[in-house]
């Protein structure tokens, strides 16, 4: 699955700029809803879009790979049961 480090990216931003910068600062400044915003905080694996992931990478200045992560999902473990 992919997860997407906003929170990281949030905070190294925050740290850089000495200042604190809020979701909603984020969702302005990017165009994503703040709906979107929580499903991809909240969802690990949720689908987004690449015009979310280009939007992310240009109000951090980053690159893909900096936001995104591939996490190998563990198999399901049968019920006991």
């Amino acid at each position: 699955m992919i997860r997407v480090l906003v929170r990281k990216a949030l905070d190294d931003k925050s740290f850089a700029e000495n200042r604190r910068i809020t979701l909603a600062e984020v969702c302005r400044d990017t165009g994503i809803s703040k709906g979107t915003m929580n499903r991809i905080i909240n969802e690990p694996g949720c689908n987004i879009g690449i015009n979310c992931i280009n939007e992310l990478c240009r109000y951090f200045n980053c690159q893909p790979g900096d936001i995104l992560t591939y996490v190998q999902e563990q198999p399901a473990k049968p019920n006991d049961g």
